[in-house]
């Protein structure tokens, strides 16, 4: 059996997306690690799933599973390509509300493959982040040791951990050496996904990050919102200013206000196609929809 994709990536961050609002299979996790290995198999930094929405008047939901099969609350690159996968497949509003594990998000389409989200706010304490041994108060300016020397870390939570420390040349790093440093460290119980942000102006900042569970990846959403938070915060970026965040896949750009985050971007459609079922899914049967056979 054969289970139908859409292959979508924003700024490089790509997932597997598959309808599965006639009701979310158990296992998708396990099918996550199978199918995002690149070179073996469709490859990805996971699978999202597009299922139907909790939230009365909401437009869908979105449920995201890393590449090693752990489940994420939030992927604003995902959000974004759920929009716009939305918006091909029968949803054609210009405002979308989507559910995620991060609360509802409200997307506005502003051209061709390019959407707007609202992100929520960054929280900066420890318990919301979460994060142990940095002190009390906002996780702002804290000291970390990791691989080997002292980082000047801000911590933030936009849905999913976040540690961003500012590098003078994100090119020179050795993120597969570091990037596991951070992601395991004991002060993180959960986890953290890592920016590493070079400043190029007030308005212009470049970035690398290191995801728990995908590894580097080539844009992250949620972690360009808290870099740019963070970087408000520490009083390099100002509020109410769009600020391009130059990322390896694109470019993404950001707003920070009392209101919220706002970030806008694309979302582009690489490939669909069929993946093989492992043994385990075969004793599913498929359900006819859209004029496709789909595994739920």
């Amino acid at each position: 059996m054969k289970l139908y994709f859409t292959k979508m990536h924003g700024c490089g961050n790509d997932y597997l997306y598959v309808d599965q609002r006639a009701g979310l299979r158990p296992d998708m996790g396990e099918l996550a690690k199978r199918l995002s290995r690149r070179r073996f198999s469709v490859g990805g930094d996971g699978i999202i799933c597009i299922c139907a929405p909790v939230t009365e008047g909401a437009d869908g939901r979105m449920v995201m599973f890393n590449a090693d099969g752990t489940r994420g609350a939030m992927c604003g690159n995902g959000v974004r390509c759920v929009a716009q996968w939305l918006y091909t497949h029968g949803v054609e509003k210009d405002v979308l509300n989507i559910d995620t594990d991060d609360g509802l998000k409200v997307l506005r389409r502003t051209g061709e493959g390019m959407w707007q989200a609202e992100m929520g706010r960054a929280r900066f304490l420890p318990e919301e982040v979460p994060c142990v041994g940095l002190g009390e108060g906002p996780v702002v300016d804290r000291v970390l040791n990791a691989a080997g020397r002292d980082w000047t870390v801000t911590c933030i939570s936009m849905g999913n951990p976040h540690c961003v420390t500012q590098v003078e040349d994100t090119e020179a790093l050795e993120l597969e050496k570091i990037g596991p440093e951070f992601e395991h460290h004991p002060c993180f119980p959960d986890r953290v996904n890592t920016e590493f942000v070079q400043v190029l102006a007030p308005d212009r900042l470049r970035m690398r990050v290191w995801e728990r569970g995908s590894g580097e990846t080539l844009a992250c959403g949620t972690g360009t919102c808290a870099t740019v938070a963070a970087c408000v915060a520490r009083g390099i970026c100002k509020k109410d200013t769009d600020v391009t965040v130059e990322l390896r896949g694109g470019e993404l750009v950001i707003r920070v206000s009392d209101e919220g985050i706002r970030m806008s971007g694309p979302a582009e459609t690489a490939f669909e196609g069929w993946a093989e079922v492992p043994e385990l899914y075969k004793c599913m049967l498929p359900t006819f929809c859209a004029g496709r056979f789909v595994l739920y």
